[in-house]
């Protein structure tokens, strides 16, 4: 966990940008001063050398050239020699090496004598012969060691204030971001505590930074949702406790009434002619619930075929024709368009349509089946006349044991998870239900993407 802290991370990154800054910064200021001391020793030798060259050319005899002796005792960081032909001109006591680099160029150059870590820069320049005098090289030399010293006391300075810049920076930026922390810990104590079957709280800390406001509206609005799904969750085993019990309660007290003395073959036909329709009510709950359970999982259609949905709901209707018999409902089919389904999910949803519309229509009356392209959509609606449904009731009726009826009419022949399995199917289909209840009328359909 120390090594995911965040607090750690915006430290490192806080360090980070301070090591670049202090790197840009630094090697910027060193190319600067470096630059300047490397310049020195030359201005130095330029100022020095512009007081000396009047002189020099005013001396054309032994006696007057013997004062140049007084220029080497000024500053021990200079140096000067004099080369010439004559042993009397010459000044500094130059050694070979001395004489080898004075017939070099003139000009500024660089010079390592022995004993000295560092070159010296030289200023080699010629002068003509005057009276007695010959001509000559007159050379002046300065010792950089004091200028490279400098430049590596900059370099060692430079570098352990970054070091120490650094250092700070990381202790000042680990600081700072626990301190921008606090509410993040405090939010995540808050969380902590919400638990089921407590979904009721929320995240009540103000005032917050902008981002943490954010944050806490999207997780209070998870919360929304998964309250909502907790209740549903819980009020759908309740449903599917209740939806079995019942036919397992009517199995079980069957069958002890049965065996409490002997019967007939007759009536032991009718009971396990009962029983069967019970444990086909099981099965049809059971495979329903499966069914569902797969489409929660994402699954989609993908046996898709080309068809004509006006022919699905002929289809549909032949197989329900004894049932609007009996039910003495007609069915009218409006419009048509050609989809993509899958056959048997989608006349599957036909059938749990026209059923609880068959279910909810009296006598004589007739239902209506409208099939409408509208935009990039196509939307099969099942109207039925009938009382209106409540608008508090609308957006449930496709949840799964959901009824209008508190009392669970007809719930021995219907099991409250039809209009559900509509819903499964738009979606596995890539569309959506709807329901509308207007006009002395009730629709249900769903939308299929053209």
């Amino acid at each position: 966990m120390v090594a995911n802290s965040i607090a750690l991370r915006l430290s490192g990154m806080f360090t980070l940008v301070a090591l670049l800054i202090f790197l840009l910064i630094g090697g910027a200021l060193y190319q600067q001063v470096d630059r300047g001391l490397g310049l020195l020793p030359g201005a130095e030798l330029d100022a020095r050398y512009s007081v000396l060259e009047s002189s020099i050319n005013r001396f054309g005899t032994p006696e007057h050239w013997s004062k140049l002796k007084l220029l080497g005792e000024e500053d021990k960081r200079i140096r000067f020699w004099v080369v010439s032909s004559d042993p009397s001109y010459e000044y500094g006591e130059p050694d070979a090496q001395i004489r080898a680099f004075a017939e070099g160029p003139t000009g500024k150059r660089d010079l390592r004598l022995p004993g000295h870590d560092y070159p010296f820069k030289v200023l080699v320049s010629q002068f003509a012969a005057k009276d007695q005098r010959p001509a000559l090289r007159f050379m002046i030399a300065i010792d950089t060691e004091n200028f490279r010293a400098t430049q590596h006391h900059l370099l060692v300075a430079l570098i352990s204030l970054a070091l120490v810049g650094v250092i700070l920076a990381a202790l000042l930026g680990f600081w700072v971001a626990r301190i921008g922390l606090k509410p993040l810990g405090k939010l995540s104590d808050e969380a902590q505590k919400l638990a089921p079957p407590k979904l009721s709280g929320r995240l009540q800390l103000s005032p917050l930074p902008p981002e943490l406001s954010q944050f806490v509206n999207s997780f209070n609005a998870t919360l929304d949702r998964v309250e909502q799904a907790y209740s549903r969750l819980e009020s759908f085993n309740a449903d599917v406790a209740h939806e079995l019990r019942s036919p397992l309660t009517n199995l079980i007290g069957q069958t002890q009434v049965a065996l409490t003395r002997g019967r007939s073959a007759e009536h032991y036909f009718e009971v396990l002619q009962s029983n069967l329709e019970e444990l086909e009510r099981l099965r049809s709950i059971i495979n329903d619930m499966l069914f569902l359970a797969s489409a929660d999982q994402g699954s989609k259609a993908t046996k898709l075929i080309e068809s004509a949905l006006a022919d699905e709901v002929a289809t549909t209707l032949d197989y329900l024709d004894f049932i609007l018999e009996d039910a003495q409902v007609e069915v009218r089919v409006h419009g048509d368009a050609v989809v993509q389904i899958e056959k048997a999910h989608l006349r599957r949803a036909l059938i749990n349509l026209l059923s609880n519309a068959v279910q909810h229509t009296a006598p004589g009356q007739v239902i209506d089946v409208h099939i409408q392209v509208q935009a990039h959509q196509v939307t099969i609606g099942v109207t039925n006349p009938g009382e209106a449904i409540a608008s508090e009731h609308l957006p449930r009726l496709f949840e799964r044991f959901y009824r209008v009826d508190a009392s669970r009419s007809n719930s021995g022949a219907n099991h409250g998870l039809g209009l559900a399995i509509v819903k499964a199917i738009a979606l596995m289909h890539g569309g959506d239900v709807f329901v509308r209840s207007e006009g002395g009328g009730n629709t249900f359909g769903i939308t299929l993407p053209v």
